[in-house]
């Protein structure tokens, strides 16, 4: 393979850092936008090829580069070392801050929708059972969501009991329960069903309101109330 030719010999206008201050960042695209954090490639790639080779590995997704260790990127692809992998991996990890910062930003929860992009941030490429409680006041205004279980990659254990002191120390007059299928099945199981009930009753009894029950997976969702279950 010949000699590479460096950023510094092309146009200006396609140079990324050069490209972002005359058009902005949403002109560039992943690769170069990654470019401009690693600064440079390797003896036969400059940082852009570099950086598409890498997303091509990933199938074009930042959550799957999201989700490699520093030792993979460095140990995987020559001009990446730790530093580099460090500095990757962290921009990743901000995108993903950022959109759940965005997702805190609603609050008020209108539908099993507005459920689904609030716990988005938190579920989303969670390899790990997780069941979070979403508290909320009588104009269905979020008062806070709290994290109630962490299982393995079978099941969560949830403590009804807990789940009502937590609603009731918070002054809630509603919830919504939202736990996640790293299988990528959606379809609620039975032991699903007696959680919901079993909550629902309980809830009632102090007259909270379970308005829903989501279960996630990766871009999609089952909804108990959109399915008529609540």
């Amino acid at each position: 393979m010949g000699k590479r030719t460096s950023i510094k010999d092309w146009a200006e206008d396609d140079r990324p850092r050069e490209k972002l201050l005359a058009k902005g960042a949403r002109a560039l695209s992943l690769a170069e936008l990654l470019a401009i954090l690693v600064g440079s490639g390797n003896a036969e790639e400059d940082a852009v090829e570099l950086m598409r080779r890498v997303l091509a590995d990933c199938g074009g997704s930042l959550k799957k580069l999201g989700r490699m260790s520093p030792e993979e990127l460095s140990g995987n692809y020559l001009g990446i070392g730790t530093a580099k992998a460090v500095t990757i991996l962290a921009a990743c990890e901000l995108s993903r801050r950022r959109q759940e910062e965005e997702a805190k930003e609603l609050t008020t929860i209108r539908n099993s929708r507005d459920i689904y992009e609030y716990f988005l941030p938190e579920l989303q490429d969670n390899h790990l059972e997780e069941c979070h409680v979403l508290l909320l006041n009588q104009a269905n205004r979020v008062i806070e969501s709290r994290l109630i279980s962490r299982g393995g990659i079978a099941r969560a254990v949830v403590d009804v009991r807990e789940v009502l002191r937590l609603a009731l120390l918070a002054h809630a007059t509603a919830m919504v329960l939202c736990h996640n299928h790293p299988s990528g099945n959606r379809k609620p199981s039975p032991d699903d069903d007696r959680l919901t009930e079993k909550l629902r009753q309980a809830a009632k009894t102090m007259d909270i309101t379970l308005l829903d029950h989501l279960i996630f997976v990766d871009g999609a969702y089952y909804s108990y109330s959109d399915s008529g279950k609540l």
